[in-house]
């Protein structure tokens, strides 16, 4: 059966030998083991999914092994990107750093398929190098967490301008991104985007806007939206 594999594979126009198989796709699993505890280690917040973990260890092996059967024939490679291309669109990474680790692990096992098994420890060296020298040193983060800030206030209240004196005192930045009204009508919910100043007391800054809009409720929350931009 094997040999029927491999001659069906030399008939495409690659002759790939079990050695070479055989090393390509041991080859492809290790840098993808070596991929894997980068993007574990290099995340000073230790947020990283074990799941996603396990596919960077699978996926240079792999693609190896679809590229060594691919050969030459376009028409099959074009299939097989297709079913890679539905794989991508239904299965998401959480963010623009989860992507780019799944692109390093494809060229490492693209790499390694072809053959080119020092060319495939180098980039990982360096490019893992790096990628785990970005993320340890936080690079492109900003220094200011934003933030996501909600105020129920009554209906009877000018929202606009009320509290920019508290914001003055407290914020780096803020903006309005949305005006709603609840309750029936009878309340609106101002929601803000806002980074607050590093010495800044939130306490007291939620305190001196409770005193503002009656005592209704606030809540001020991590913007999850711009985390995953980053």
């Amino acid at each position: 059966m094997l040999d029927t594999v491999f001659s069906a594979t030399a008939d495409q126009g690659v002759s790939v030998s079990y050695q070479t198989a055989v090393i390509s796709i041991l080859v492809a699993l290790v840098l993808g083991l070596v991929i894997s505890l980068i993007y574990i280690y290099s995340d000073k917040d230790k947020k990283c999914s074990a799941n996603f973990a396990f596919s960077l260890v699978i996926l240079p092996a792999v693609v190896a092994v679809v590229i060594m059967l691919v050969g030459s024939n376009i028409a099959r490679a074009f299939s097989i990107a297709g079913a890679f291309a539905l794989v991508r669109f239904r299965s998401l990474p959480g963010n623009s750093k989860d992507i780019s680790s799944v692109f390093f692990a494809m060229s490492v096992g693209l790499a390694a398929g072809l053959g080119y098994i020092n060319f495939a420890i180098m980039c990982t060296v360096i490019i893992g190098a790096v990628y785990f020298i970005l993320r340890r040193t936080g690079y492109g983060s900003v220094r200011t967490e934003t933030k996501i800030l909600r105020i129920m206030i009554p209906e009877n209240m000018n929202y606009q301008g009320a509290f920019d004196d508290l914001f003055e005192q407290y914020s780096k930045s803020v903006r309005l991104d949305k005006v709603r009204t609840t309750n029936m009508g009878s309340l609106y919910e101002l929601t803000y985007t806002i980074r607050m100043k590093s010495d800044a007391d939130e306490k007291a800054f939620i305190d001196e806007i409770r005193c503002r809009n009656g005592n209704l409720n606030i809540v001020i929350c991590r913007d999850e939206t711009a985390d995953e931009m980053l």
